[in-house]
């Protein structure tokens, strides 16, 4: 997985960066919000943020807002590193689009956590997301036929929108993704062979 950290503070940044390395993730730094948010824009692979809430140019949560705006499928798990801890502040991360936080002096452990978190939640979305595309595809293979249907009580012929009166199988083969293959069922058989016997006793002359 490929994870955008973004701290003003060099030392955090390599400290996270090289943590984050060693469990098996790919890394992408910024120093700033809006280095950031040109880099999410730049790689559609980063599916994790971990943003400082105070930063020069753009602040971690202008940033969680700005990433918000991104149409992308699935949504980038973002967390903020922050040293506020009052309910106030850490609530006004969470409605302007943060996904969690970890409150500074953070605990590498929690991070981890937090990081897999979201990782099971990205990877709950790419499932949906290809099943959701699997029933599109299934969907736009299959033809219904709805509504009524005109069908003549005699001979069983449909008419068609422009009054036209055609068979059965031609109809549904043309309205739909069905194809017909062709037999003869036992009842029909049984019939035909019937016929076939009582035309040859038929009296001659």
């Amino acid at each position: 997985m490929t994870i955008l950290i973004a701290d003003d503070d060099a030392i955090t940044r390599k400290i996270i960066k090289e943590t984050i390395e060693d469990w098996g993730h790919d890394v992408i730094v910024a120093s700033d919000g809006q280095e950031a948010l040109d880099a999410y824009k730049a790689d559609p692979e980063i599916n994790v943020a971990i943003l400082d809430w105070m930063m020069p140019n753009m602040t971690g949560l202008e940033a969680c807002e700005e990433i918000r705006k991104i149409d992308r499928k699935p949504s980038a798990f973002i967390l903020v590193l922050t040293s506020r801890t009052s309910k106030k502040d850490l609530a006004d991360a969470l409605h302007r689009g943060a996904d969690d936080y970890v409150t500074k002096p953070f605990d590498l452990a929690e991070l981890q956590a937090r990081i897999d978190v979201g990782s099971r939640l990205i990877d709950l979305q790419l499932d949906l997301q290809t099943k959701i595309i699997e029933l599109k595809a299934a969907l736009e293979e299959v033809k219904q036929l709805q509504g009524i249907i005109p069908m003549c009580a005699w001979c069983k012929r449909i008419r068609d929108d422009s009054d036209y009166w055609s068979s059965v199988e031609t109809y549904i083969s043309e309205h739909s993704e069905i194809e017909f293959s062709h037999g003869i069922c036992p009842d029909c058989f049984a019939k035909e062979k019937n016929d076939v016997i009582g035309m040859d006793k038929t009296p001659t002359g």
